[in-house]
């Protein structure tokens, strides 16, 4: 089965929520690490059970690597047993890694995410160093079902330096990216009508929403923006198209749920969240 199939019918059987493991080792609760642990140790317990107790109400899990190569080999350890732990319980997993390079590099990193230790099921690519960039990745699309989320228009203020800039022919850098992407993705489309070839569409920049969701109707979103970043349910609600053809990222919002749930624990507070986001957007979506 191709990853976006799997991902569609994740929404559909659980809701558009992508939970962001962008751990820090000081998000974890105050006595939770163990003294005898290592950082990346203590860091995959508690993403170990912040994964147990979302994974009823989450579609996918997005991990970024950042955070884990900041605590050097010992993190990245720690990465690679997260990633292997979503896959082990077959929950569709997200590599947050943003490569962007080309030729025999852009081979390298492909083969490093879509094989081995640190396998995943999609990839966040940078599209900048033009189309070469990306097709060093499709034979992962094409012979393993693999899935890339390529970024567009993303949620960031500096978004507008330069995906906002017009075009001679009146679009935006950002039309321009996603429509070069868009024709890309045609060759790889699933049974449910969406590309293996995604893009990331931040959901805080909400006025371009209906144009955008009407132009790729056939290109499964990542939406990163919600709750920390800004971005609303009702915001959000515009990219999806009924409920579903787009996950929902929020990471902090999620993992530090406990800090505004007095006495909760951490990963119960974890699940309220979900619950809580899934059903403003489903709401959302609802009266669309």
């Amino acid at each position: 089965m191709l990853q976006v199939d799997r991902l569609y019918e994740a929404v559909q059987q659980r809701g558009p929520v992508c939970v962001g493991l962008d751990t820090d080792p000081s998000y974890l609760p105050e006595g939770f690490a163990k003294p005898e642990l290592t950082a990346g140790e203590n860091v995959f317990r508690f993403n170990r059970e912040v994964i147990e107790a979302t994974k009823a109400v989450a579609a996918c899990f997005k991990v970024q690597i950042a955070y884990y190569e900041a605590l050097g080999l010992d993190g990245l350890r720690a990465y690679q047993q997260t990633v292997e732990y979503l896959r082990k319980n077959d929950l569709p997993v997200i590599a947050d890694v943003k490569r962007g390079d080309i030729a025999k590099t852009a081979e390298m990193y492909a083969k490093a995410h879509f094989t081995g230790d640190l396998e995943v099921d999609w990839m966040t690519l940078a599209p900048y160093m033009g189309l070469d960039s990306i097709a060093p990745y499709t034979q992962y699309m094409r012979d393993q079902g693999k899935g890339v989320f390529v970024l567009c228009r993303t949620s960031n203020p500096g978004a507008k330096d330069f995906e906002y800039e017009q075009l001679a022919d009146g679009r935006h850098v950002y039309d321009m990216v996603g429509d070069k992407l868009n024709a890309m993705g045609k060759e790889y489309v699933g049974q449910h009508g969406y590309s293996s070839l995604g893009l990331v569409i931040g959901g805080t920049h909400i006025e371009e929403a209906k144009e955008i969701r009407a132009r790729y109707r056939d290109t499964f979103f990542l939406i990163p923006g919600y709750g920390a970043q800004g971005g609303t349910a009702q915001d959000i609600a515009q990219y999806l198209s009924a409920g579903n053809g787009g996950v929902v990222n929020s990471s902090r919002g999620v993992l530090l749920a406990y800090k505004k749930q007095e006495g909760v624990p951490f990963a119960q507070a974890a699940y309220n969240e979900c619950v809580k986001m899934k059903e403003a957007i489903a709401d959302a979506c609802a009266k669309l």
